[in-house]
């Protein structure tokens, strides 16, 4: 039997499915309006810890091909605690890279063992199968910080 999920993990799931059905709308990040896989998890995060963590610049859809740099994944290093890819929980945060050799660029929230939140173009956010195709394309993992206990 697995472990319930931390308070944070719970949040980060209850969050990303008010998501779910939000359009996809590259570079955007407006609940119920339009996200693209950044805006999600950026959406996210908000929601969960209050403050938006960075805005990031303005990205054409081939950004990652231009420079070849990790830009998502060192994103991520200075908002998120990054863990082991076989340490993901619900609530955590996975990067993928979509073909062998170019760098990571979608992100998913991962909901359970067998499942993920993302947005992907051509569909509105959705709660989708962790199938093997997207386990094996999981470049990096990341947990977010942990909140603070209520004073209730």
């Amino acid at each position: 039997m697995s472990e319930p999920p931390s308070r944070t993990a719970a949040a980060v799931i209850e969050a990303a499915r008010l998501w779910l059905g939000t359009p996809y709308h590259h570079q955007a990040s407006c609940r119920g309006v339009g996200a693209d896989c950044l805006g999600l998890v950026r959406g996210v995060y908000r929601d969960v810890m209050g403050c938006e963590a960075e805005m990031p610049p303005a990205y054409s859809r081939d950004w990652g091909d231009a420079n070849g740099r990790e830009t998502l994944v060192e994103a991520a290093r200075r908002h998120l605690k990054e863990i082991a890819i076989s340490d993901a929980q619900a609530g955590d945060v996975l990067v993928f890279r979509l073909r062998p050799g170019l760098v990571a660029k979608h992100t998913g929230l991962k909901v359970s063992a067998t499942s993920m939140i993302h947005a992907v173009e051509g569909a509105c956010a959705s709660e989708v199968p962790l199938s093997p195709w997207w386990q094996r394309r999981v470049a990096a993992a990341f947990a977010f910080p942990q909140l603070p206990l209520s004073k209730d």
